[in-house]
C-alpha cells in the first residue's frame, strides 16, 4: 500500500518552476518529520529539505534558496516548491516520512523532473 504519492513532476525549461505534491493517506500530523529526496540518474539518493512538525526547515546548502518545503497539515500535504531550475536538478523526487507515531519510514514512489538547457 502506498502510503505517500508524489506528483507534480514534469519537463521544464532552465529557469522555470515546479511545485512537487505529496499526498498522505494518513494524517501527517502522525508524522514528526516530512522531506523530500532526489536521485539523479547514476547516483545515489540525496536529502532535499526537511521539514517538522515544530515548523523547523532544513535545506541543503547549495540549493541557494531556489527551492521551498511547504506543508498542509489539514490536507495530509506536503510541497516543494522548485523555482529557478537548472539542468542539474533532473532527478527522480522522493517524498519521505518519519517519527512520530509510525514505526518504519514511509517512501513515495517518485515523480520525475526533467530540466532542459
Amino acid at each position: 500500500q502506498e502510503k505517500l504519492v508524489e506528483s507534480g513532476g514534469g519537463l521544464v525549461q532552465a529557469g522555470g518552476s515546479l511545485r512537487l505534491s505529496c499526498a498522505a493517506s494518513e494524517n501527517i500530523l502522525f508524522f514528526n518529520s516530512m522531506g523530500w529526496y532526489r536521485q539523479a540518474p547514476g547516483k545515489q539518493r540525496e536529502l532535499v529539505a526537511t521539514i517538522n512538525l515544530g515548523g523547523s526547515i532544513n535545506y541543503v546548502d547549495y540549493l541557494a534558496g531556489r527551492f521551498t518545503i511547504s506543508r498542509d497539515n489539514a490536507r495530509n500535504m506536503v510541497y516543494l516548491q522548485m523555482d529557478s531550475l537548472k539542468p542539474e536538478d533532473t532527478a527522480v523526487y522522493y517524498c519521505k516520512a518519519w517519527g512520530g507515531t509510525i514505526h518504519a519510514d514511509y517512501w513515495g514512489q517518485g515523480t520525475q523532473v526533467t530540466v532542459s538547457s
